[in-house]
């Protein structure tokens, strides 16, 4: 019986497993792979104590930790006498209750716990046009906290009206030369005041009921097709950039049964503590209900949930 499982290797789930580790708790940390979402970034300049890392060097980083604390970590690591154990590679397919523990099941097999962390992030939706694969990390980007310096003196595309949209126009507008955001409907969904502060800005502009098309370039993006939805004209607008905020999808179809979830299917969890309605279980990081998602606060999200385990573990 393990005292924890923990699943997902982004921030969370990582720092959550490093403390694990020195505090002795027999562990388990399940994940497909090391890094989170912005591990396709080129240049992450927010993750705190270092200046700019690339979402590769972060998840070496990252890896290399846990490496070191795990029990295949060696002597020369202190690793020797670790409780932390690495199921990489590994997705969890089901969280199951038993009696007074759980069950995490993957394909490899079943590993019991007495507490569960879930830290399995979320997966941002995809701009589903010809060209935008192509130019993934060329231009089109998901993370303008990540990405949004490379683009300093540029013109730049926001795709999604929401108040992620007009949060990270707001961000580029630090950088950019201008920033045009594009909606696919008449009416934005921002909070008026974030609308009305980004509009405000002599290098912002707004594109209404526009669809947009494709992504074109050569080696890196060049420009951005959209559709005029009233007039049905396609045309292009001169853009280095496209930063694409149309929402993203939390990774918790494993536990939608288990646990309670919001409308938007993340986590449901006390901000004190990462402890969701289920006694046993926490999360912490992207799949929650958290009001910010940035590295930095998914990292502090899982240290303070495993401060909480442990202690619970010990009482029990």
């Amino acid at each position: 019986m393990n005292d924890l499982v923990i699943i997902g290797g982004g921030p969370a789930g990582v720092a959550a497993a490093i403390y694990a580790a020195r505090k002795q708790l027999k562990t388990v940390l399940i994940t497909p792979e090391i890094g989170g979402q912005s591990s396709v970034s080129e240049g992450i300049e927010n993750w705190i104590g270092t200046p700019k890392v690339s979402g590769t060097d972060l998840a070496k980083l990252l890896h290399a930790h846990l490496v070191a604390v795990s029990a295949g970590g060696g002597p020369a690591s202190g690793g020797r006498n670790s409780t932390l154990t690495l199921a990489l590679g590994e997705t969890v397919a089901s969280l199951e209750r038993s009696s007074e523990s759980f069950i995490v099941k993957t394909k490899a097999g079943e590993f019991p716990a007495k507490a569960v962390l879930i830290a399995s992030g979320a997966s941002r939706k995809r701009l589903e046009v010809p060209g935008a694969a192509k130019f993934e990390n060329k231009g089109v980007t998901y993370c303008a906290s990540c990405d949004g310096p490379l683009f300093a003196g540029m013109d730049v595309a926001v795709v999604g009206g929401g108040n992620a949209g007009f949060e990270t126009a707001l961000q580029l507008l630090a950088y950019a030369k201008s920033v045009t955001l594009i909606h696919r409907n008449r009416e934005f969904k921002a909070d008026p005041v974030t609308i009305e502060k980004a509009l405000a800005h002599p290098n912002m502009r707004a594109i209404r009921n526009a669809e947009p098309t494709e992504v074109i370039g050569e080696q890196f993006v060049s420009g951005l097709k959209y559709k005029d939805k009233e007039s049905g004209e396609i045309r292009e607008l001169p853009v280095s950039g496209v930063f694409v905020e149309i929402g993203v999808m939390p990774n918790t179809n494993f536990a939608k049964n288990v646990i309670e979830l919001d409308e938007l299917r993340r986590i449901k969890v006390e901000p004190r503590n990462q402890r969701t309605n289920l006694e046993g279980v926490w999360a912490a990081g992207d799949a929650t209900d958290e009001l910010y998602h940035q590295n930095n606060i998914a990292a502090g999200d899982g240290v303070k949930a495993l401060e909480d385990i442990y202690l619970w573990i010990k009482k029990r």
